[in-house]
């Protein structure tokens, strides 16, 4: 894909920065919508070379205002939606927060791309819409289930989404990763949170649940699935799962992590990073079947040696002195 106009929200995050950088890279004019804030800060895309800033627009603006989402998202092409609140705790204390940004400001995009005659939407969703697995792998036709504030207000979003799309015929696609992990991902994240730990020299690491699953996928596994989907006109109206098919325990991920940074480390459980009982997902292991049909995507770095390998290139990034400094270790990051 390339040269298109296109607009990305949420651009200065994790997912964001990279899919951003990615879009420009293959020759797209592209819109990065940031978050205003009064430093003039635009996340992780201040950290990007230079040869790339230069060819972004960034406009500091809010999705939770209708006006300044209908600017930003007038004469583009494809709209990437990632701008959301996703930090699962932080949802216990400020729900209204995540109704505001993650249902409000996902229908000021999806109004604003249908008034403009957008031709495609990709809307972000999350695994956490499901809840713990209630049969494995996760198809798209498994039941949503929201057990946590946060998790509620993507599946609302989702569902507004889809309505449109029923509705008035905007052209949405649902991009559903599993748990991205890679560069730049903040440590509310467990691979970040062990990884920055274990590199500031700490012999025992603070962590939460360690018998939980996940299916880790690589970043730029995702950054490829959400292009897919705008590169596909079999996706519109449609949800897809963007996972590995290899779920591993937080306990075995750490395991794992130690390992490739020559390191024994002990593990203390603190209380504050347990999720309460019922708000706890149990387990996650994506099916993507459905990618790999209708769009032809698949992750390059799949099952064990895939995660091996992407946990390299993480650890590697992280161990940079100067990346590795941005990160407060000492400090549970909500």
């Amino acid at each position: 894909m390339s040269n298109k106009k296109i607009l990305v929200t949420g651009a200065e995050g994790f997912i964001g920065s990279h899919l951003t950088e990615t879009l420009v890279r293959a020759g797209n004019s592209v819109k990065a919508l940031v978050l205003y804030n009064s430093f003039g800060s635009w996340g992780w895309l201040d950290t990007l070379d230079n040869s790339i800033k230069k060819n972004i627009e960034v406009v500091l603006g809010d999705v939770r205002d209708p006006f300044s989402t209908n600017k930003a998202v007038e004469k583009t092409d494809i709209v990437f939606h990632l701008a959301a609140l996703i930090a699962i705790p932080y949802s216990y204390s400020a729900p209204k927060s995540y109704i505001d940004t993650n249902i409000e400001g996902t229908v000021n995009v999806l109004q604003a791309a249908t008034m403009h005659g957008i031709s495609k939407v990709i809307h972000t969703s999350t695994s956490e819409v499901y809840g713990t697995a209630q049969f494995v792998p996760i198809t798209e036709e498994h039941p949503l289930n929201a057990q946590s504030p946060y998790a509620a207000t993507k599946i609302a979003a989702d569902q507004m989404a889809l309505a449109y799309h029923r509705s008035f015929g905007t052209p949405v696609t649902i991009a559903r990763p599993f748990n991205t992990y890679g560069p730049r991902q903040s440590a509310r994240a467990v691979i970040p949170t062990i990884i920055t730990q274990i590199a500031k020299g700490a012999k025992s690491i603070k962590l939460g649940n360690l018998t939980a699953t996940r299916d880790f996928n690589y970043v730029a596994d995702t950054v490829s699935g959400f292009i897919s989907l705008a590169e596909s006109d079999k996706s519109i109206g449609q949800v897809f799962n963007f996972g590995s098919n290899f779920e591993i325990s937080i306990g075995d991920t750490v395991s794992l992590i130690s390992n490739l940074m020559n390191r024994h480390i002990e593990i203390d459980i603190e209380e504050a990073r347990l999720r309460p009982e019922n708000s706890e997902v149990e387990r996650l292991c994506a099916d993507n079947s459905k990618a790999l049909k209708v769009i032809g995507w698949k992750p390059g770095s799949a099952g064990i040696d895939g995660l091996e390998h992407g946990l390299r290139k993480t650890i590697a990034w992280f161990q940079d002195s100067s990346n590795l400094a941005l990160y407060k270790t000492d400090i549970f990051n909500v």
